[in-house]
């Protein structure tokens, strides 16, 4: 009897695993790359909050290129995922791939980064907005520069959500300033040796910043990547050349204190809660969400730095 209680009790435990092991949930997640500091703590926070709630979650690095992503959707589609994630390196190219993913019946979900396809295709996009964290950017430069400035830009990766956006929105503010306006633009790829690189080429093309009032990043690498250029070149980034990005990355709130830096429009990285909220409510039945959920964005300066730093453990 003994016997029969203990194999009945193995066997229901046995039972419980198999049925637990088969309703965690498996979610395919096309990441864009690994450039800057931004994105790989986005891809840990990604995975750490998918350990947490037991997902099983299909990771791919697209290394920057579009055509590994769609490698990788359609491979997550072959595996039958629950749903898929995409952070796209681009906005266009997108359409075929979202209708593989819906014929197949699986969810998509974008992440950070927006694509021009069909919204039909995809269930909604969880990130902050970029035409705002542009015109933050702008509205905080108009306001030191009191509406007089030759900017110099940098600009993210040709064709990214990010960098279309950003520009926009800042441009949208100063266009509002007569005296404001952007003398030299080019993309330094989101990455601080880009950054540098372009700003070089920005020094030698100006003869040494002559005239240029500010440096508008579109993400904090290619700004931090600017102050090494400028350092070299004997400028003072921060003091001669006001200083304005986006991401709010650890290094730059170090140059924000350091006077190198002035401003930087904080994007958050920790933003797996937010998208696997949105996935999980949704594969659980609740499925009228907007086509956007906006992830806030605010503009850290000297005043705050600090305490900012203090309450982030930043050293």
């Amino acid at each position: 009897m003994k016997k029969t209680n203990l194999l009945g009790a193995i066997t229901l435990g046995l039972g419980l695993m198999i049925a637990s092991s088969a309703s965690a949930l498996t979610i395919g997640f096309s990441q864009v790359g690994s450039e800057g500091d931004w994105r790989p703590a986005f891809s840990a926070d990604m995975k750490a909050e998918a350990e947490k709630r037991g997902i099983d979650l299909k990771f791919s690095d697209a290394q920057g290129k579009e055509e590994n992503q769609l490698k990788a959707v359609r491979g997550f589609i072959a595996q039958g995922v629950d749903a898929i994630i995409i952070a796209p390196v681009v906005v266009t190219g997108w359409d075929s791939v979202l209708k593989e993913a819906k014929d197949a019946g699986i969810p998509v979900f974008l992440a950070d980064r927006d694509v021009e396809a069909d919204k039909d295709l995809y269930v909604t996009r969880i990130s902050a907005d970029f035409n705002l964290e542009g015109r933050l950017a702008g509205a905080w430069l108009a306001q030191a520069s009191k509406g007089k400035c030759d900017i110099v830009e940098l600009q993210g990766t040709v064709g990214a959500a990010p960098a279309i956006e950003r520009k926009k929105g800042f441009e949208a503010v100063i266009s509002l300033f007569p005296n404001m306006k952007i003398i030299k633009s080019q993309s330094g790829d989101f990455t601080t040796a880009g950054g540098k690189e372009v700003t070089e080429s920005f020094i030698k093309a100006t003869d040494g910043f002559k005239g240029v009032c500010a440096v508008f990043g579109h993400n904090d690498n290619m700004e931090l990547g600017a102050i090494q250029a400028m350092k070299e070149a004997g400028l003072k980034p921060g003091k001669d050349v006001l200083m304005v990005s986006v991401d709010g990355v650890a290094d730059e709130f170090r140059a924000i204190k350091a006077g190198d830096a002035n401003a930087s429009v904080e994007l958050r990285s920790d933003i797996g809660k937010d998208i696997y909220d949105v996935v999980q409510a949704y594969l659980d039945g609740k499925k009228d969400w907007p086509k956007w959920v906006v992830i806030a964005s605010d503009l850290h300066t000297k005043d705050d730095v600090d305490a900012l730093m203090a309450a982030r453990g930043i050293k």
